[in-house]
C-alpha cells in the first residue's frame, strides 16, 4: 500500500506486526455462538440466511453500484466443504448482472449487543474483488443507514492486495461524507494464508484486531446516537462484492474468476 493512498483514505499505514500496539487480554470469554463449518453442502440454515438480488438503496447495505448478483441457497456461490465455508464469486450472467456471488447473514439467527467476534479467513485476490466481514444493526432503531451504524470488521479491495481495513460508520462519521473512522494493516499473504479478523465491542469502545493485534479503536464520546448508535443488536455479514464504488475504482479483471473466500470458523464471545 502506498503512503499517498493511505493518507487519502485516512488509513493508518503499518507494514509489520512489530509496529502494532500490544495485544490486549479479552474480557469476553464465554462462547455464545459459533460455526466451525464441519458439515457439507449449504451453510447451516439455523445460523445463516441470505441477502439476495443485485442491489437496493443503502438501507440494505449494498447500494454501492456493485456488479454481482447475490444468489440464494446456491452451492456455486456459498457452500461448506473440507471444514470451511466457501464464498465464491463467479463470472456468469444472472438477470442484468454479469457476475454472481453470495452474501451470508446471521440476522435473527445470531444477533448480539456487545462481545468479541473472531472470524478466521483467507481472502480472494484480484482487481475488482471486495470481500468483507462486517455487521449491520438488526432493528435499525435510529433509522436507515448510516443512522443506526455499521461495523466493518474486515474489508479488502483487490487493487490494494496487501491491505485490510477496520471501519466504523455512523451518522456523524460515514463513507458518504468521507468522515468514516478507519485504520488498516498491511500483509503480503491475505489470499494465501489465514488470518483471524476480530472486534471487541462494549459500551465504551469498539476495538479492531488482526491475529489478536490491536490496530484501531473507536471510542464512545457519549455525545449521542449520531456518533454512537452501537447500543443495539447487530448481526454478522460475510460476502464478496464485485466492483462497486470502492472495489471497482480500477475496474474488474475478468481473467481472475472464479475467486473464493475461505472461512475456517466464526466464534462469538460475551
Amino acid at each position: 500500500m502506498r503512503l499517498k493512498n493511505c493518507i487519502l483514505l485516512g488509513v493508518l499505514c503499518l507494514g509489520s506486526y512489530a509496529a502494532m500496539a500490544q495485544t490486549q487480554k479479552s474480557s469476553f470469554i464465554k462462547l455464545v455462538w459459533s460455526d466451525e463449518f464441519n458439515g457439507k453442502g449449504l451453510p447451516d440454515a439455523k445460523k445463516w440466511g441470505y441477502d439476495t438480488a443485485m442491489g437496493c438503496p443503502n438501507i440494505c447495505g449494498w447500494g454501492n453500484n456493485e456488479l454481482q448478483y447475490y444468489t440464494y441457497k446456491n452451492t456455486n456461490n456459498a457452500r461448506v466443504e473440507n471444514g470451511m465455508l466457501v464464498v465464491e464469486a463467479r463470472k456468469e450472467k444472472m438477470g442484468e448482472a454479469q457476475y454472481t456471488s453470495a452474501r451470508l447473514v446471521t440476522k435473527n439467527k445470531g444477533d448480539w449487543k456487545y462481545g468479541r467476534i473472531d472470524v478466521r479467513a483467507k481472502l480472494p485476490a484480484g482487481r475488482g474483488m471486495w470481500p468483507a466481514i462486517w455487521m449491520l444493526p438488526t432493528d435499525w432503531k435510529y433509522g436507515g443507514w448510516p443512522h443506526s451504524g455499521e461495523i466493518d470488521i474486515m474489508e479488502n479491495v483487490g487493487y490494494w492486495p496487501d491491505s485490510v481495513l477496520g471501519t466504523v460508520h455512523t451518522n456523524a462519521y460515514n463513507g458518504m461524507k468521507g468522515t468514516q473512522k478507519t485504520k488498516g494493516m498491511n500483509f503480503k499473504d491475505l489470499s494465501t494464508a489465514f488470518h483471524v479478523y476480530s472486534i471487541e465491542w462494549d459500551a465504551e469502545e469498539i476495538r479492531f484486531y488482526v491475529d489478536n493485534i490491536l490496530y484501531n479503536e473507536f471510542k464512545n464520546t457519549h455525545k449521542g446516537v449520531d456518533e454512537w448508535p452501537f447500543d443495539q443488536r447487530f448481526h454478522l455479514l460475510i460476502n464478496i462484492a464485485v466492483g462497486g464504488n470502492w472495489g471497482g475504482v480500477k475496474g474488474v479483471d475478468d481473467s481472475i474468476f472464479p475467486q473464493k473466500m475461505y472461512v475456517d470458523y466464526v466464534r462469538v464471545y460475551q
